[in-house]
């Protein structure tokens, strides 16, 4: 029985050995690589003859205010924070209004919204930069000058390239957030709000009795995608303020971005090897704590 047990262990290996070595090429090997060249001093001077510096990169990220990381950390989080918390409002407002008992052309509305999410990021940022936000030509500043007020370069300073990179997200990430709350919304049995009305609850309290109950376990799964995409957003912020031959004069960085300028601007790979090894850190401590609350 035991060499009948084991001849299966054997053979299980042995199907699943291409398996397990490709995600050790693709998957193990980059991490453990990236983490072995944040411990060195490579860069555009050491390219060859880069030695081991051990945790110096990883104290001048996290110990060294002036270095940028931590003033980048805090932009991503609050960058993060706000994103999610109008994502959430707005879909949850706009998920009410389209599930409208009465609202007339729903499907059309419902199809219009999803355009943003189905077309390729890379066109959506950057019609937002020259037809929203270009300083001679854009829309806003069309209507500002119509209106008798100076032009705006929306994109040259840190809050208000903040505040673009935000609605530019929104306006990317809505549709998606949305669809799942309209979902979720036309799960909810129809007999509960049926009840509570003949009770005498107003809008509000259906909402906060019976509709966001329903629609906590079908929206979190999203919430938490969302989280992750928005904490590593690198396009929208890059695209818009930091690419190369482009740039607005904004300093506002993400942790992405700071990690893309150090590694193929200033060429600067052990630094940079480091804020990424930071990164995954905080992202695997992420869904750590997430996976513990739902085991829980």
């Amino acid at each position: 029985m035991e060499k009948k047990k084991r001849r299966e262990w054997i053979r299980s290996y042995v199907w699943s050995a291409p398996s397990l070595l490709l995600i050790g090429l693709m998957v193990v090997f980059p991490i453990l690589y990236t983490f072995y060249i944040s411990l060195t001093n490579m860069n555009v001077y050491h390219w060859f003859d880069f030695t081991l510096v051990g945790l110096d990169n990883y104290i001048r990220a996290l110990f060294v205010f002036d270095s940028g990381f931590l003033s980048a950390l805090l932009a991503t989080i609050l960058w993060t924070a706000v994103s999610m918390a109008l994502q959430l409002v707005i879909a949850f407002v706009l998920a009410n209004l389209l599930n409208i008992q009465k609202l007339r052309l729903r499907k059309l509305y419902k199809t219009i919204l999803m355009f943003p999410w189905a077309m390729p990021g890379y066109v959506g940022i950057l019609l937002w930069k020259t037809g929203m936000f270009n300083t001679q030509f854009g829309l806003l500043n069309q209507w500002l000058e119509r209106l008798g007020f100076a032009a705006v370069r929306w994109l040259s300073s840190d809050v208000s390239a903040f505040l673009c990179c935000t609605v530019v997200n929104l306006w990317l990430a809505l549709p998606f957030m949305i669809m799942i709350m309209d979902g979720a919304l036309q799960s909810i049995d129809k007999s509960y709000y049926e009840s509570a009305i003949l009770d005498g609850a107003g809008a509000f309290a259906r909402a906060r009795y019976i509709t966001i109950p329903a629609m906590r376990p079908i929206i979190a799964p999203a919430v938490i995608i969302t989280v992750f995409t928005t904490f590593k957003q690198f396009d929208v912020v890059y695209l818009l303020t930091q690419q190369a031959g482009a740039k607005t004069g904004s300093g506002f960085h993400t942790i992405l971005t700071y990690a893309y300028e150090n590694a193929f601007i200033t060429n600067n790979y052990g630094y940079s090897s480091a804020i990424s090894m930071i990164i995954f850190g905080l992202l695997l401590l992420f869904s750590a704590k997430f996976q513990l609350k739902e085991d829980a």
